[in-house]
């Protein structure tokens, strides 16, 4: 049984190296063709500038009118110019708080520029800030537009993307001064946007419509978020990137941007919901008044030779009469997915947006995964400790004592057996010497010792089989938050979520080259410092144990460590420092254990026989 003990690890690991061959084999090949596609599809880029309009159709009813759409196709193309270049091209109100800087285009009155000046490309403090939204024109449009749509049958003139609004006064865009634009379109209509902005990513739009002409007139409110051009996703089935929801009685609606294409239209019809689109740090996301009932929908629409991706509601229709106003609100969420901000644990201290506003589950936008449930608590740890050191490497450490400690019953109960079964191998040998061509007759006579002992055989595949689910979930926290995005550790390790920089194959920076670079085999030479220290940990535990007796399985636990350290070098770094000080603290753990139960620790005797052969 301890064959089969030692067959059962080798499965669990073997199947972790096929997950990581798909993570950075499959996945990067993949990826390198969608980003050769994305090249090619940039340098031939031409951006339309769609506008909110109605859909033609009958009079609409309350609860049934037309959404507004994108036209695309029907839209004459634009040769993409610089982001720069796009902005100075209209008239704008700038955008000034501690975390956002840009600028709201008084043509067509978009919030189309925004930079997260918190968060920088690298982790060079000197590198530019996180663009989140362009203006049409640009290489990648992204903005948010809000306004009204008319009735079927009416002609009065709305605004829309041509639209240029006045500003009401002068001054920026700061959490402490709202602005207010204006625009009339004489013919007895005029509007009126207020709009203002938090000291993180919350943006606050009253559109007032005021009616002195000679007819009532009704109305639909509407918001939208528009995106030209799917970005470069990570390509992880982890991880969503694309259009996100969470929309009333149907839940988390999550369509990725290949996915929308084949549908190209999503409609829905709810209350209490929020729709946007999410990226790996990043998202925008419109939050309409959580009792609002909204005709939501998610749309992909051909724009020359891309497509242009569209999450927008529509709210009931008003009517203005004659001497009257309508009012409509609308959130705008245009930020970094901060678990504070966004709203994880109220009784954190985390409850962010999602409690303040009452939203429907707007933590679903970082994406916690199925194994929410542990990943979660494990990011609160992080966070918990984080706070009193203020480096989330120590607060990793940190953690993984925690883990240790509350799995120590059940891993004391596993290398108590794993000792004992060290303790009975000259009596398994015994059995084999005896019964040499029965194996029947062994397997009966060790599972009698085995019973007699009160030993478990496969207890010592539990403290592997522990590891797994922390180990994931410790990824996913490391993957998809941007707390550890260019979270520094110390010493050369300035970015947890990355892989170690340092290179075993240029002699840790000495030779002025990227191993990673060479054809064909160059992803297989990213081997840092921390990888090879990870590698050394689990070979000595591995000689902890007694060398199977099987010749295949001394192969394999000879080989694994080797295996593990190239297979983990393109993991996080705080994932490999995780594994790493994990191996070290179960060497602890299970030496002292075996002392306890009377067992000799062979390690260093074990190591020693290693060499001697080699010598020999």
């Amino acid at each position: 049984m301890t064959d089969n003990r030692n067959t059962i690890l080798a499965v669990i690991l073997s199947g972790l190296v096929l997950i990581a061959w798909q993570y950075f084999y499959n996945v990067p090949q993949m990826e390198k063709q969608r980003a050769q596609q994305q090249a090619q599809a940039e340098f031939q880029k031409t951006t339309p500038q769609p506008t909110a309009s109605a859909t033609p159709g009958s009079t609409p009813q309350a609860g049934g009118a037309a959404q507004p759409s994108t036209p695309g196709a029907s839209q004459q193309a634009q040769p993409v110019v610089a982001r720069e270049t796009a902005i100075a091209a209209s008239p704008r109100v700038k955008i000034d708080t501690p975390r956002i800087a840009g600028s709201i285009s008084l043509k067509g009155g978009r919030i189309d520029d925004i930079a997260l000046v918190q968060f920088r490309e690298t982790v060079d403090p000197k590198s530019p800030p996180i663009i989140l939204y362009s203006p049409s024109g640009t290489a990648e449009p992204y903005y948010a537009e809000f306004g009204w749509v008319a009735a079927t049958g009416v002609t009065a003139k709305m605004p829309d993307a041509q639209t240029v609004w006045q500003q009401d006064g002068s001054g920026s865009l700061t959490p402490t001064t709202p602005v207010v634009l204006k625009w009339d379109n004489g013919d007895g209509l005029t509007f009126r946007r207020t709009i203002a902005v938090d000291d993180h990513y919350l943006f606050t739009i009253k559109d007032e419509v005021s009616n002195v002409g000679n007819a009532p007139v009704t109305l639909y409110p509407f918001a939208l978020i528009s995106r030209h051009g799917a970005p470069q996703v990570s390509g992880y089935y982890i991880l969503h990137e694309g259009l996100i929801g969470y929309l009333g009685d149907q839940g988390l609606q999550e369509y990725a941007y290949k996915k929308i294409d084949e549908a190209k239209k999503v409609d829905f019809k709810v209350t209490n919901g929020w729709l946007g689109i999410t990226d790996k740090y990043w998202a925008s996301a419109l939050l309409p008044d959580t009792n609002a009932q909204l005709q939501a929908r998610f749309s992909s629409n051909p724009s020359g030779n891309l497509h242009t991706y569209q999450t927008d509601y529509l709210l009931d229709p008003v009517t203005v009469a004659i001497g009257g106003t309508a009012t409509a609100n609308a959130r705008l969420f245009a930020g970094a997915k901060e678990a504070g901000v966004v709203g994880v644990f109220p009784f954190a201290g985390l409850g962010g947006y999602n409690k303040e506003l009452g939203l429907n589950h707007f933590d679903l936008m970082i994406d916690w995964g199925w194994f929410y449930f542990i990943t979660k608590p494990m990011f609160l740890g992080l966070d918990f400790f984080y706070r009193f050191f203020g480096n989330f490497g120590i607060s990793i450490l940190l953690v993984t004592v925690i883990v240790k400690l509350l799995f120590f019953p059940l891993a004391n109960k596993s290398y108590a057996s794993m000792a004992k079964m060290k303790s009975i191998q000259p009596q398994l040998q015994a059995l084999k010497e005896r019964y040499p061509d029965d194996k029947v007759k062994q397997q009966q006579e060790m599972m009698e010792i085995y019973r007699k002992e009160k030993i478990n055989p496969v207890a010592g595949c539990l403290p592997v089989v522990i590891q797994i689910p922390v180990f994931f979930s410790l990824y996913k926290v490391l993957f998809v938050t941007i707390e550890m995005r260019h979270a520094k550790f110390y010493g050369w390790i300035h970015d947890l979520s990355a892989p170690d920089p340092t290179n075993l194959f240029n002699l840790f920076g000495l030779i002025p080259f990227d191993p990673t670079t060479i054809p064909v085999f160059g992803h297989y030479l990213a081997l840092g410092i921390w990888p090879i220290i990870m590698g050394i940990t689990m070979w000595f535990q591995m000689k902890l144990n007694p060398t199977p007796p099987d010749p295949t399985q001394q192969i394999i636990f000879n080989w694994m460590p080797l295996i593990f350290t190239f297979m983990l070098a393109g993991f996080p770094a705080g994932l490999v420092i995780y594994w790493a000080w994990n191996n070290l603290l179960s060497v602890i753990q299970q030496s002292y254990i075996m002392r306890r139960n009377g067992v000799k620790v062979e390690l260093f005797d074990n190591l020693k026989a290693t060499f001697a052969k080699k010598a020999t």
